[in-house]
């Protein structure tokens, strides 16, 4: 061995020891420290369940949010999704989740805010430092403890039933009723420690017990049982029939019942709101117009040339600002706000019916009020009463019942009852995070805390009557199945007990024979729903009661929102309106929460090319022919389309004309101009266009396809251009809802549709208006030709500006008319014969297949009528006016 080696020896060394404290130094640098492992947030969300895909977006602190839409989370477990943020330096992040497909939960627009650690969201909830939820955990096998105290009070043929709630180790899901008795066993659940049973049998005991369980399916022994015995069934209302006759006949006036005319100053009521609202400041209460007044002012309504009345929903309300009745309580109550001795519900349907007029009730089925549905499920506490909000609440009083009119007599106000308040979080409280202030402020700068005020996704509601998500795209699947609203509780419809809760209330309804129904909200309920469940039950009661023939007549006209120029609401076959006139095309699951997803999937995959045509509303040639109904859902549509195109006559019939061909039959269609919610063009005011322009409209409208229908007021372009509606914010009398019975005042002697044979008073200056001779007119014209309301109608061979022919035939009726509306028209291939224009008299006699309409300007037109075998030529209808 030479003298070197050694020293090569210990070079090698530490060489090796050199390499093997710089790999170690790497492996370090290599793997996070404690410090940045602390840098990330892991987030598990639980998604909806129609949501095939989950992005998060997010944007750490003081950094940028990544790209639209997001990363795909992946799947961690059966329900849960997940994803690890790189927080870098910043301590937390915000997110929100959608589908891939417009879809968004972004925390009803607060969006969620995750720190670093695991987090978990789920159903709106944020868990932070939570335990992994696809951890494997062992089966809960523990059963709650039995429900206690459980109390059966008995009214009429209702059993009310409340008990205390139930214990568990991980917590109490819900309650299983069993209701035994001579008839048999029943079962019930709940979420709630209360249950209202209705509808039971006169004079006949019953037994209950209540079970609870756990999320693990854990029941618990039976509490002790509650006995009970009904008594005298409640006396049945007297009822009444509907008038029948085809509603295309009867053009609708639409007046909001409680901002018409007060009949009965008694039951008015400023509520909660009064002060300030500013009404106080006018002396005009929210709730003012009653059904007495408009018993005492059907005749101003006649006088006009109207047949039928649309009025607001009429069942027992609850919120703040209520009085317009889209916020239902009570179902099976009219509220009483509403009602006066002499002058009740059936009152007010038996004077129209004897008038020779209908009544047209809006009906919701999508939602309740906030404070849920007295009879289904009423959340039992909002949050904590403090000194802030002492004077706004009231303390509870176990012997008062909300009614809407009677006073509380410890608070000496009727606006809530308290039962929803509390000092301290109540025993059986499914709200999360209830008492937690939730750093926002009231209006009047007070506290808000979790659970004060209705959420979706609070628990506070149970998701077997209630869906528990925001609408976060209105063409999206969770349009129908999502809330719209704080104020608008959203019922789960596809729920057995919900069903049966909404078609037993309108049921009573039809019994009282109401002619017809306005559906609110008809667009976020599935068009399965409505035609496997709601349509046939209300078709089924309706056939029982007046037969199959006479139950076609019962008008049901709904509400599909779609405000856009297009004839698919932004390309969505779901949300538009033409869609809910048709039946289904195929079969669905039995399950009605899949079949409302299987029909959804289904028909957006058919798209808008693959929809089905109806040919309905128009004439073969000059003939008219049978229609089809045999595809027909049984809901006709408020005409979406020519609402938001009637900023200028031309513009809706275009559009309507365009729509048609998609829509089962679009002469049932209900055609305004504007309504309580919108103008034309989606505006937030009435329409203020100008006299002329709305005398065009109104020839449009009185003679097109379709029934005509007027917003209360337009008759006198009553407060033209003002804001529809600015809720409690400022005051009624400034917006397009404010209260018109000054202008009804004095007296009034009508003998017939449109003939005033006197009047006196401020009701006079009324009917002296242009617009209001101008309408008295239209309605003539429009009786004394049945083709202008009922025929079937062409533009073929037409050459001018707003023109078509109308002809409607039956066994006894030949009807043919030539329509030209503000220019003149040439009417080609038209049959011969003898016209007479029932506007000036004048008489034609075609004999070479063409005749052509001379019209001199705006609110003119020209209604040439032929003389038939079966149907002669009316003459001129009525005399000269402003605009005619």
């Amino acid at each position: 061995m030479t003298r070197g080696q050694p020293r090569r020896s210990q070079r090698s060394r530490l060489l090796a020891a050199a390499l093997a404290l710089a790999a170690m130094l790497f492996a370090l640098l290599a793997v996070p420290s404690a410090a940045g492992a602390a840098n990330t947030a892991t987030v598990y969300y639980r998604a909806s369940t129609s949501w095939t895909t989950v992005n998060i977006h997010y944007a750490p602190d003081g950094a940028s949010w990544t790209a639209v839409p997001g990363v795909a989370m992946a799947t961690a477990c059966d329900g849960w999704r997940s994803y690890t943020i790189d927080l870098g330096s910043a301590a937390g992040a915000q997110v929100v989740f959608n589908n891939g497909s417009g879809t968004w939960d972004n925390n009803n627009y607060a969006n969620y805010r995750v720190g670093t650690g695991r987090t978990t969201i789920a159903n709106g909830a944020v868990t932070a430092n939570a335990a992994d939820p696809c951890a494997p955990v062992e089966p809960d096998t523990e059963a709650p403890s039995a429900p206690q105290g459980v109390t059966a009070t008995v009214n009429a043929t209702t059993v009310i039933l409340s008990w205390t709630a139930a214990t568990d180790d991980t917590a109490v899901t819900g309650y299983r009723l069993t209701r035994t008795s001579a008839e048999g066993t029943v079962t019930r659940t709940t979420a709630s420690t209360k249950f209202t049973d209705g509808n039971l049998s006169p004079h006949t005991a019953y037994s209950y017990t209540v079970q609870a369980y756990d999320a693990a399916g854990n029941l618990s022994a039976a509490s002790a049982p509650a006995a009970a015995t009904t008594g005298e069934a409640p006396p049945a209302a007297a009822g009444g029939e509907m008038l029948g006759g085809d509603p295309r006949q009867d053009p609708i006036y639409f007046a909001m019942t409680a901002r018409f005319y007060d009949g009965d100053e008694s039951n008015n009521r400023g509520g909660a709101k009064h002060e300030t609202s500013g009404n106080a400041g006018y002396d005009d209460p929210m709730f003012r117009g009653d059904f007495s007044g408009l018993i005492d002012r059907l005749d101003y309504i006649k006088g006009l040339g109207f047949s039928a009345v649309w009025i607001t929903p009429v069942v027992l309300n609850r919120s703040d600002y209520d009085y317009h009745g889209y916020h239902g309580y009570d179902f099976y109550e009219i509220d009483a706000r509403l009602e006066s001795d002499g002058a009740s519900y059936q009152d007010l349907i038996d004077t129209a019916h004897a008038k020779g007029m209908k009544i047209y009730q809006d009906v919701v089925f999508n939602h309740s009020s906030r404070w849920g549905a007295e009879g289904l499920e009423t959340p039992t506490v909002y949050g904590v009463q403090d000194s802030q909000w002492a004077d706004f609440y009231d303390t509870y009083n176990p012997d008062f019942t909300y009614d809407g009119l009677s006073v509380e007599p410890n608070s000496g106000r009727s606006h809530y009852n308290g039962d929803l308040w509390s000092t301290a979080e109540p025993a059986g409280n499914t709200c999360r995070n209830w008492g937690v202030f939730s750093g926002k402020y009231s209006a009047e700068g007070w506290k808000v805390y979790n659970c004060q005020w209705p959420s979706a996704t609070s628990g506070m509601f149970s998701a077997e009557h209630y869906h528990q998500c925001w609408i976060g795209n209105w063409e999206g699947e969770d349009a129908r199945s999502c809330w719209l609203h704080e104020d608008l509780a959203d019922f789960n419809t596809e729920n057995a007990e919900v069903q049966d809760y909404l078609i037993g209330a309108y049921k009573q309804y039809i019994d009282m024979g109401v002619d017809g129904f306005r559906v609110d909200t008809a667009v976020h309920i599935p068009r399965v729903t409505w035609n496997r469940v709601f349509l046939p039950a209300l078709q089924e009661h309706l056939e029982a009661k007046y037969g199959a023939e006479k139950a076609k007549d019962f008008y049901i006209f709904g509400e599909v929102a779609a405000f856009v120029h297009d004839r698919w609401n932004r390309g969505s076959v779901n949300h538009s309106a033409q869609f809910y006139t048709w039946q289904e095309r195929r079969e669905y699951s039995a399950d009605d929460v899949t079949a409302a997803l299987e029909q959804y999937n289904w028909e957006n995959t058919q798209g808008t090319e693959n929809q089905p045509t109806s040919t309905n509303a128009f004439l073969d040639g000059n003939t008219y022919h049978e229609p089809d109904y045999s595809a027909f859902s049984g809901m006709n549509i408020i005409d979406m389309r020519m609402h938001m195109n009637f900023g200028e006559a031309g513009n809706a019939f275009y559009n309507g004309k365009d729509s048609d061909p998609w829509v089962n039959d679009a002469t049932f269609n209900a055609v305004y101009v504007d309504s309580h919610d919108y103008g034309p063009n989606k505006s937030g005011n009435r329409y203020s266009g100008g006299t002329d322009a709305w005398a065009e409209n109104m020839n449009l409208m009185w003679t097109f396809r379709g029934v005509p229908t007027l917003y209360y007021g337009s008759e006198i372009e009553f407060q033209a251009g003002a804001k529809i509606d600015c809720g409690p914010t400022c005051p009624l009398d400034t917006t397009g809802r404010a209260y018109f019975g000054d202008h009804l005042e004095g007296t009034l002697e009508v003998s017939d549709f449109g003939q005033v044979d006197s009047a006196t008073g401020a009701i006079a200056t009324t009917l002296d208006q242009p617009l209001v001779q101008h309408l008295q007119r239209l309605n003539e014209i429009r009786r004394a030709v049945p083709a202008l309301s009922m025929g079937q109608y062409s533009t073929e061979g037409i050459s001018g500006g707003i023109a078509f022919k109308r002809r409607y035939t039956d066994a006894t009726t030949d009807s043919f008319a030539l329509v030209a509306i503000t220019s003149n028209a040439t009417f080609s291939g038209i049959p011969n014969g003898t016209y007479t224009d029932a506007v000036t008299g004048a008489s034609t006699t075609v004999t070479n297949g063409t005749l052509t309409a001379t019209v001199s300007g705006k609110g003119d037109m020209a209604v040439w009528v032929l003389d038939t075998a079966l149907t002669d030529a009316p003459g001129q209808v009525g005399t000269a006016g402003p605009y005619l």
